[in-house]
């Protein structure tokens, strides 16, 4: 997080004092109005990975799990119902969660599925791939 304070936080406070010194010069509906009035709404979530070293300064992670959901995303058009498509949801919710953790799927799921009708409902949160 020292480095990210020493390296980001001057470049940060450089190129907010540039949009807002150009963001009257271009059209608000160009793409670069658009961007610059889009960031500054935004700024001080974009500067929140300078203040805790838990948080990425990209959602890299989160874009390459739901990657395959979105390649595939006309099949899933045709869930069959919306509870089934809500089901699919919570199905690549999961397997995502075992990416991000490291957790071999097929193993989880051996492991879990025997346990479930044993399970109490408040203990389901035990079972996570987390």
């Amino acid at each position: 997080m020292q480095l990210r304070q020493e390296k980001s936080v001057s470049i940060l406070a450089q190129l907010k004092q540039w949009m807002q010194d150009n963001i009257m010069h271009v059209t608000p509906q160009s793409s670069i109005g658009k961007a610059i009035t889009y960031t500054l709404a935004r700024w001080d979530k974009l500067c929140l990975y300078t203040t805790n070293g838990k948080n990425q300064i990209d959602n890299n992670l989160v874009e390459n799990s739901i990657r395959p959901l979105a390649i595939g995303r006309k099949n899933y058009l045709f869930a069959g119902s919306h509870d089934a498509a809500a089901r699919a949801a919570a199905i690549y919710s999961i397997m995502g969660t075992c990416k991000i953790n490291n957790i071999n799927p097929y193993q989880w799921l051996e492991q879990t599925l025997p346990l479930i009708n044993d399970t109490k409902l408040s203990q389901l949160n035990d079972l996570l791939p987390i």
